[in-house]
């Protein structure tokens, strides 16, 4: 049975939202077609007539999210945010206890490594727009020039929400947060 335009985009859209919502709650590597499929309430078919892969449905789900966490830095930034408005949010128990909403980057970062060319294309532009968004707020050190400010600022950001939400012990999932935090701003 065809469907019109309208359904197909909606279609899309709910593979999509389900796609990026269920990555990051349970990374690419646990998360299989038929959940993707059911999640959304579709078919297989629908999902490889819309995507034509797994891969192709992951990349432009991880796009999706990371766009999404983007708007989330744009607005903050917008109503006068700092780098400490930013760093705070990022690293707060809020984050690291809400994958499911929360960083791509971070969420699929431990097995991007080992993932598709289209998936690594997808994550290294999430990768790139957050430090282009966060280079504005390095402070201006001679020693690393902003861009470079803002690289090593968001590898400290993914890696310790990693490390946070690795650990089993919650005092130390804290600590990391905050002594990340903290070195990074001065400000906690």
């Amino acid at each position: 049975m065809r469907v019109s335009k309208e359904q197909a985009a909606d279609n899309r859209a709910r593979i999509l939202t389900a796609t990026a919502r269920m990555i990051r709650e349970s990374g690419i590597g646990g998360v299989g077609v038929d959940a993707l499929t059911k999640a959304a309430g579709l078919t297989h078919g629908s999902l490889y007539s819309q995507f034509g892969s797994k891969d192709r449905l992951v990349a432009e789900a991880l796009t999706l999210a990371m766009e999404a966490s983007g708007e989330k830095t744009r607005k903050d930034l917008a109503e006068g945010g700092t780098l400490a408005t930013i760093v705070n949010r990022y690293l707060s128990a809020t984050h690291r206890d809400a994958p499911g909403g929360g960083c791509a980057i971070a969420a699929i970062g431990p097995e991007a490594a080992r993932q598709s060319d289209t998936i690594r294309e997808a994550f290294t532009r999430g990768i790139r727009g957050f430090a282009t968004r966060l280079t504005a707020l390095m402070p201006r050190q001679a020693s690393l020039p902003p861009e470079e400010a803002a690289l090593a600022t968001v590898a400290s950001l993914v890696g310790a929400l990693i490390l946070a939400r690795a650990v089993d012990d919650p005092a130390l999932s804290d600590r990391i947060l905050d002594a990340t935090a903290r070195s990074l701003t001065d400000d906690r």
